[in-house]
């Protein structure tokens, strides 16, 4: 329900909040620091957690059907440390673990921002948080309840479906798109089959935080690392996550694959357009980790051409420094 920003004044850059009072926009200074450097990184931290923590409880839950309210136990985090492990062990739905999710690297994020500052400014931040935890959550008790718990003029205000956070949030996954997608994908599930599929969610989620700079991203609407790097002559790579409930595969599976040109008479570096195709696929024997998935994408990146040379491999062998057997391939 805040909109952060940063601005020189007096040879100090200044973090300013912005959000909706009882007249309007107002702003209100948080903290200065002495260099944009410092403070780039704090201000998009801030936003980030500001949108983590609104979007959720200013959208309703449509699962099944049915509409109701996302929980507000993440908003503990805010202000309490030892509330930071509850944002990785809940259940509820994919999309709402998601946010949680990111909401505990956004703070994680904060954390290293402010490592290098002295303490007056971390103790206003810690103020700043407090603040738009309180506001949000007296603002939701009268939205809920129909009673203000304190005096309107002192008050951020907050609106249900409007929320004043930075455009899009400044994370994709708050988006309608993704929460619908990762809704699609969990229907009919039991609470069981839903918890597990949250678990594998949280393995594509750190593998992607512990590499960020991966040429791809999480595909939410098939719970899956995609990455296509360059210079891999249209070969892509895929971590495939089990699918939620019943009726899929059960199994973790990673995949090559290759864009080939529509018009065989062109190259895919300059060709209008390609269709993708299955190359191999390993199927897993169990849950990778985080880090063994973020291991695979980082030798992906820096070793051009590896993704050909593992093409190559035939069934029952495994790809070269990997320990993964590859259990099917496809022929042209």
């Amino acid at each position: 329900m805040t909109i952060y920003s940063q601005h020189a004044n007096r040879g100090k850059t200044q973090i300013l909040a912005t959000y909706q009072g009882p007249g309007g926009l107002r702003s209100s200074t948080v903290t200065s620091l002495s260099s944009p450097a410092l403070a780039a990184p704090v201000v998009d931290a801030l936003n980030r957690i500001s949108a983590l923590a609104t979007v959720p409880v200013s959208v309703h839950d449509r699962r099944d059907g049915d509409v109701d309210s996302y929980p507000t136990r993440h908003l503990g985090a805010l202000t309490e440390r030892s509330a930071r492990a509850e944002l990785l062990s809940g259940a509820h739905s994919l999309w709402y673990e998601y946010a949680c999710m990111e909401l505990h690297q956004a703070l994680s994020d904060l954390d290293d921002a402010l490592a290098v500052v002295p303490e007056p400014i971390r103790i206003a931040i810690d103020a700043e948080l407090a603040e738009e935890a309180r506001a949000l959550r007296e603002e939701l008790a009268e939205y809920r309840e129909g009673s203000p718990e304190s005096e309107p003029e002192k008050r951020r205000h907050w609106d249900f479906g409007q929320p004043c956070v930075l455009y899009g949030g400044g994370v994709d996954m708050l988006s309608s798109e993704v929460r619908e997608q990762l809704d699609r994908l969990e229907e009919g599930a039991t609470p069981e089959e839903r918890a597990k599929g949250i678990v594998n969610l949280r393995v594509l989620v750190g593998a992607c935080s512990r590499f960020p700079d991966m040429i791809g991203g999480l595909e939410s609407g098939n719970l899956e690392i995609f990455a296509e790097p360059y210079e891999e002559d249209g070969y892509y790579f895929s971590v495939q996550a089990p699918e939620v409930g019943e009726g899929g595969s059960d199994s973790w599976v990673i995949e090559i694959g290759r864009w080939e040109p529509d018009d065989p008479d062109e190259d895919y570096e300059e060709c209008g357009s390609a269709t993708g195709g299955t190359v191999l696929r390993c199927e897993l024997s169990g849950t990778p980790s985080a880090e063994a998935i973020a291991g695979l994408l980082d030798r992906i990146c820096e070793e051009p051409g590896l993704l050909a040379e593992w093409a190559g491999t035939r069934v029952g062998v495994e790809l070269a420094g990997t320990g993964l057997l590859v259990t099917e391939v496809y022929e042209d």
